[in-house]
């Protein structure tokens, strides 16, 4: 997909990674492929990538899931008398990195948190996914999804510093010599396959600097980690060639900013429940009731999806983003679009969330939402099919659109009331990361900004 909701001309699908599942095979592949290390990953609660990296001895305790770590030094997790955390590797995201080093490979696994007790750790945003999932699961449903993750890639300075200059002035679609990022762009791609996933394609976006990479869809849990995978390959391989690769939301004014278009469907017997060729628009009431759960709670979900004080200078009038609760077929202004594609393909594509959101609870909450809509047979209002962007705030009132929150605050005190998404979250991740996000909201709005400087020092 496209910044812009349009297919891209798809690749042939290239050759799956091998699939190793079990402990003996991961340390005879290890062995073979001469891995000297092996980093246990997981997520913080603000979405932060993760890991303890224990060397070749330790594998196979590793693997057991004997391997604990301090969470009292990771944000939001545990107080200091209650620090011990135990990682239990899913030994099926084993993956070797690409590109080692004079001491040798280096692998990773995902990792769940667990209690030394042996129960699970209320703070692990993997599992807030997982019992999300389950929910879907015991309503005979499996989320399918895809994500759009934008980046922008810049030059660091003399002093190896990072700057918000680009590398180059190319826009949407454009390529060498104005897109100066192409074999930046290849190299990540060719790390990508190595570690297993099946590129769709890679473009230049809208902005200078701004770019995007797209990989197929796949089971809610698997798109999470792709995600998380997908961040952490993009910013390493920036980094090996000299440049800095961002995924925060707006980092340049006047630009359009990074966005995270989730792509989403349910899934019932190996069937798209979204698509019902005798419904109107050939969508299914189960399709129906999932949009208007995402627009009931998307104002109740945005402090998640889109977490950063950042977040919201992107999601600002004139830069394609939404700033509206409302849905469409076609017309890219409203929060929800359906794109053409029916039968197997059929889904709607979330067009708020933003790269820097945890990957586990934008999921877990879109999800949630979207379930609590289908549970309760909501139906959505009619698809608006004019630009929102052009409306006056009377034809806005006519059409029953709502706003999303215009800053963090805002947004916080919306997840606050909504008790589903609080409750998708869990008691632990939800006050923890409410927590984080009030102070830094409460540092932002201390800090004298240049604008301010340059608007009042004089006049005033």
């Amino acid at each position: 997909m496209d910044d812009r909701g349009g297919r891209v001309k798809t690749v042939p699908p290239l050759p799956p990674v091998t699939s190793v599942t079990t402990k003996r095979e991961i340390l005879e592949t290890a062995k073979k492929q001469d891995v000297s290390s092996l980093r246990l990953q997981f997520t913080d609660i603000l979405g932060v990538n993760k890991n303890v990296e224990v060397p070749e001895s330790q594998f196979a305790k590793a693997l057991e899931g004997d391997i604990m770590f301090d969470g009292s030094s990771i944000e939001g997790f545990v107080r200091i008398e209650e620090s011990d955390m135990v990682l239990k590797p899913d030994l099926e995201t084993f993956r070797v990195l690409p590109n080692g080093d004079a001491a040798g490979k280096v692998a990773r696994v995902i990792c769940d948190i667990y209690n030394p007790d042996g129960t699970a750790f209320a703070g692990c945003t993997r599992q807030a996914l997982q019992r999300q999932i389950a929910q879907a699961k015991s309503l005979g449903y499996e989320m399918m999804a895809g994500v759009e993750a934008e980046f922008f890639i810049f030059q660091l300075d003399a002093d190896g510093e990072p700057t918000t200059v680009t590398h180059d002035h190319g826009g949407y679609f454009d390529q060498t010599p104005v897109d100066r990022a192409e074999e930046i762009r290849r190299l990540i791609v060719k790390d990508l396959v190595a570690m297993g996933f099946e590129v769709e394609a890679g473009h230049h976006e809208v902005a200078p600097g701004q770019h995007e990479i797209d990989f197929r869809y796949a089971e809610a849990l698997a798109t999470a980690d792709n995600l998380a995978t997908f961040r952490f390959v993009v910013r390493n391989v920036a980094y090996r060639h000299g440049f800095l690769a961002t995924f925060m939301p707006k980092p340049i004014f006047g630009q359009n900013g990074s966005g995270m278009h989730t792509h989403q469907s349910l899934f019932r017997k190996g069937s798209n429940a979204f698509h019902d060729p005798k419904g109107q628009w050939e969508l299914s009431d189960v399709a129906l009731s999932y949009i208007a759960g995402l627009l009931t709670h998307a104002r109740g979900f945005c402090a998640v999806t889109n977490p950063l004080v950042n977040s919201y200078k992107r999601l600002v009038p004139g830069y394609e983003a939404p700033t509206n609760v409302a849905w469409s077929m076609r017309n890219r202004s409203p929060l929800v679009r359906i794109p053409d594609r029916r039968g197997i393909g059929t889904r709607c594509e979330l067009r708020m969330p933003d790269p820097s959101a945890n990957p586990y609870l934008a999921l877990a909450v879109q999800l949630a939402a979207g379930l609590d809509g289908v549970e309760r047979k909501l139906t959505p209002p009619d698809p608006v099919n004019k630009n929102i962007f052009e409306m006056s705030f009377r034809e806005r009132r006519k059409y029953r659109i709502d706003e999303l929150p215009r800053d963090l605050h805002e947004a916080l005190d919306m997840l606050e009331k909504d008790d589903v998404i609080r409750d998708a979250l869990g008691p632990h991740i939800y006050e923890r990361f409410v927590e984080a996000k009030r102070e830094e909201w409460q540092e932002y709005i201390g800090r004298v900004s240049e604008w301010e400087v340059e608007r009042y020092l004089t006049q005033y």
